[in-house]
């Protein structure tokens, strides 16, 4: 497959917006690669030890950088000298939008407290990224998702119930603040656009997204008295639907979430007659008798081999798929096919291969326009744009 060059002359829909990043590590760096995969211009400014994520390596390579850090342009500041944090002052009256992601208070010690940066920059959405938000008992604890994620009530229903609750193996809370603190930084710029407001201050914790992704689990407990626990693949809300083992020891998901597809699924599995048995004809009935709608199901999948059993079910309009690793992604064409993963050009491997644009607009589509940057590869560029001599920073 042919790479996709990067272009710097593409445009997207936030063409003209510029986006000063001052956070590090996961949760600014999704936010602000949504950003720039869309047209901003993106300013990461660094300390001259870089942004933390650049160490996040894989056999020595930063491909965590490769990917969060395509579409940005990178200005190396030592914010402990005058001169330097003078420069970053005069990039922020230049600026739509600054994301930074200290500890509260931590912006406020520095001399850019957002009253500060309002009044020279009216205009300025700031976005302030934190593990607990600007207020509260828990707003000086470290913002780290692993924290997050176990204290949103993430993890206490995730595993299974005779085993220990189970952390998520990657950034998730970092991901999913990064997504909402995009769209709540486009909605700032859709507000200040229509003359509802001008600059603002977004106060976007790790906590609250991640808490979100429990549902109405609050609602429940409040009226039913229940607290949901850990119930491993299966789902507390319908059933069948868990992670089933095939005869050939690979793995397929299935769920019946609806009433037309539970049945469909009983008679491929030969057991029509669970249809009418009262444990099993509705819904809330089968989450209940969850572990024998299993043990069923269950035993049919284990007849079957991944393959037997994926087409069968398939055919049948059964609602399943495949468990797959990263290798099977790699090897599955409609990945490719539909662009979900894309090759675009390496400096380093000649090409690479990475997540697409998402999501995908039909007229004003998101492109790629440069690579990850070196560590202050736009330093001089950027202040000279923001008519800043370069050799005050040096």
């Amino acid at each position: 497959m042919t790479s996709i060059p990067f272009t710097p002359a593409l445009t997207g829909p936030l063409a003209g917006i510029r986006v000063v990043d001052l956070s590090r590590l996961v949760a600014g760096n999704m936010l602000s690669l949504q950003l720039a995969d869309f047209g901003a211009d993106v300013i990461k400014v660094e300390p001259p030890q870089g942004d933390p994520l650049r160490e996040w390596r894989d056999d020595g390579h930063s491909l965590y950088w490769k990917t969060y850090g395509r579409n940005k342009r990178s200005v190396m500041l030592n914010l402990r000298e005058a001169a330097h944090m003078a420069a970053l002052k005069a990039l922020l009256a230049t600026a739509d939008v600054f994301i930074e992601n200290f500890r509260p208070g931590t912006l406020e010690e520095m001399g850019l407290a957002p009253e500060t940066l309002l009044a020279a920059n009216p205009d300025l959405v700031i976005v302030r990224i934190s593990g607990f938000g600007q207020t509260g008992p828990y707003a000086q604890f470290p913002g780290f998702g692993t924290l997050v994620e176990a204290m949103s009530g993430f993890a206490y229903r995730t595993g299974f119930p005779d085993r220990e609750p189970v952390l998520p193996p990657l950034a998730l809370a970092d991901m999913i603040a990064g997504v909402y603190g995009a769209n709540a930084t486009v909605m700032a710029l859709f507000a200040r656009l229509r003359g509802l407001s001008r600059g603002q201050v977004i106060d976007l914790s790790l906590l609250e997204p991640m808490y979100s992704v429990l549902g109405p689990e609050a609602a429940i407990y409040a009226v039913t008295g229940k607290v949901k626990e850990r119930s491993g693949s299966a789902s507390n809300t319908a059933s069948p639907r868990n992670v089933y083992r095939c005869a050939d020891g690979r793995y397929v998901a299935l769920s019946g979430s609806t009433p037309q597809v539970a049945r469909r699924i009983f008679e491929i599995i030969g057991r029509p007659e669970m249809n009418d048995d009262p444990r099993f004809a509705s819904n809330s009935a089968r989450v209940e008798h969850r572990d024998l709608v299993d043990a069923a199901v269950g035993a049919w999948f284990a007849r079957h081999t991944h393959d037997e059993a994926l087409a069968i079910m398939r055919d049948a309009g059964a609602t399943v798929g495949p468990i797959y690793s990263i290798a099977d992604i790699a090897a599955d064409p409609h990945f490719r096919e539909r662009g979900i993963v894309v090759d675009v050009e390496d400096a380093e491997f000649g090409s690479l291969p990475v997540h697409n644009v998402v999501p995908r607009l039909s007229a004003t589509p998101g492109v790629f326009r440069r690579p990850a940057p070196a560590l202050g590869e736009h330093t001089a560029e950027v202040l000279a744009e923001a008519g800043i001599d370069p050799a005050t920073v040096r």
